[in-house]
């Protein structure tokens, strides 16, 4: 069967999957997984991008000598993050989102262009880390002076693989530097905030050849034939709502990671004062849509409360902590889980029982209390964005897909369920990597047809879990 190959970098780990087509179905094959660990140094916290193009591209090698009828690959990857260049050199190691510099960013664009004005040109939810307000922490550096080029994470790993520059453009809409519903780059709003436009390269759509890996590339990472690059939804979400089986508009998809995307799908952008006060965003989808969407802390919370309980000599494993918070009293203390607090990497149990402390909750007695309680914090989130989404669009939600990672949490979902009061359609785990693969393969001619004749392939190939929402007690 022909082939293409998903290469699906994510804030903790990257993978390169294949993905096979015949007789209307995605048959998935996972070639690498790989960390992607960040990296602290004085001037702050940044991305190893240098090791994941290493991974990622080593594993496309693989799956180029493991699929004969290999035709390309593509990339998604996170949003927000870019690369600079002089040249053809990297200046540095992209910046992370989560580092602490942005803060004096939001200030300066705060203060030629108001947060109402803001949302009315780029239709986006106030982040303090959108690339708007990154290139505005670095004005006045000098590096910004230096550099000939800004490539986004997905673009950045695509240019050194192809030698093609580009923006594609569902990644594009998530800098703050695009209109809202599309569009060129708004060289009015970078004019007034004194960020150069020529750093910019050439916005492209999903779907779009870049061309064949460089003979360089191939020799280096033992790429057993030409293969195409092309574009996909290159911000991971983009992507991963390709992969949601949705049916109607009574449908919203949580895309649960490190960050939970609680969204739907719309045909054109909703940014209204209300959206805007309500923290949904409006961002690029493929074919033109719009994922109207609020983004939600996630399981980083979880991660990161692992990665300190693991430095303090305790089990990394989660699988045993979900166990005891199914285990444990349902009614836990909650907490807002987008507290601004909860962003940068740290110890994160202490930060969370510092939250629930200062509102006059009692502090769980038990790591399953613990882990329960961010549970029902996530759900109940959740479940607010949802009703906001109601209220916003006028539709009546019937059902909730989840997506990703959290689509694996059994407790989540069910908490998920009970919390919207509609069921919860679980699945496809790897939502991003199969969005990915399908937009490729309808670029190769291997499908064809719009999003719901992609998503039916989803249907078939990944039979989803369901968890109807339980009575309350």
């Amino acid at each position: 069967m022909k082939s293409v190959a998903a290469i699906d970098l994510g804030a903790t780990s990257g993978r390169v999957i294949l993905g096979a087509f015949g007789h209307g179905e995605l048959h998935l094959r996972h070639v690498m997984r790989f960390p992607n660990t960040p990296v602290r140094l004085p001037d702050g916290l940044h991305w190893d991008v240098l090791s994941l193009y290493s991974a990622a591209m080593t594993g496309v090698g693989a799956a180029s000598r493991e699929e004969p009828e290999l035709l390309g690959a593509a990339v998604d990857s996170w949003a927000v993050d870019y690369g600079l260049l002089r040249g053809i050199r990297l200046i540095g190691n992209p910046y992370h989102y989560r580092d602490e510099r942005t803060a004096e960013g939001v200030k300066a664009v705060h203060g030629e262009v108001s947060a109402e004005e803001l949302y009315r040109r780029n239709g986006l939810q106030h982040l303090p880390f959108n690339t708007i307000f990154q290139l505005a922490a670095s004005a006045g550096t000098g590096v910004l002076d230096m550099a000939t080029r800004l490539l986004l994470i997905p673009d950045l790993l695509g240019w050194w693989a192809t030698g093609v520059q580009v923006a594609e453009r569902t990644n594009a809409s998530t800098t703050g530097l695009l209109p809202v519903g599309g569009g060129d780059w708004d060289r009015g709003l970078m004019l007034r905030l004194g960020l150069r436009w020529d750093l910019l390269p050439d916005l492209v759509d999903p779907g779009t050849v870049l061309g064949p890996v460089t003979p360089t590339t191939r020799d280096e990472f033992g790429i057993a034939r030409d293969l195409l690059l092309t574009t996909v939804g290159s911000h991971d979400t983009a992507s991963a709502v390709v992969g949601v089986p949705m049916r109607d508009a009574g449908s919203v998809y949580i895309s649960c990671g490190t960050w939970s995307l609680v969204g739907t799908e719309l045909e054109s952008p909703l940014a209204t004062d209300e959206a805007r006060e309500a923290g949904f965003t409006n961002e690029g989808g493929v074919d033109g849509r719009t994922r109207f969407l609020k983004n939600v802390m996630g399981l980083w919370l979880l991660s990161e409360s692992v990665r300190t309980w693991a430095k303090a000599g305790e089990p990394e494993d989660l699988e045993p902590l979900l166990a005891q918070a199914a285990d444990a009293p349902a009614d836990v203390p909650t907490f807002d889980v987008n507290d601004p607090r909860l962003l940068a990497p740290g110890n994160m149990p202490r930060r969370i029982e510092a939250l629930l402390t200062e509102q006059g909750s009692r502090v769980p007695a038990t790591v399953g209390e613990f882990v329960r309680s961010v549970l029902q914090s996530l759900a109940d989130a959740y479940a607010d964005a949802v009703r906001d989404i109601e209220r916003l669009t006028g539709r009546t939600i019937r059902t909730v897909h989840v997506v990703g990672g959290g689509a694996q949490n059994e407790l989540l979902c069910r908490l998920t369920a009970d919390a919207v009061g509609v069921p919860v359609v679980a699945g496809p785990v790897e939502a991003t990597a199969i969005g990915n693969l399908l937009v490729q393969a309808r670029t190769h001619g291997l499908l064809a047809g719009d999003l719901e004749a992609l998503r039916r392939v989803v249907e078939v190939s990944f039979p989803p879990r369901v968890f109807p929402p339980r009575a309350r007690s």
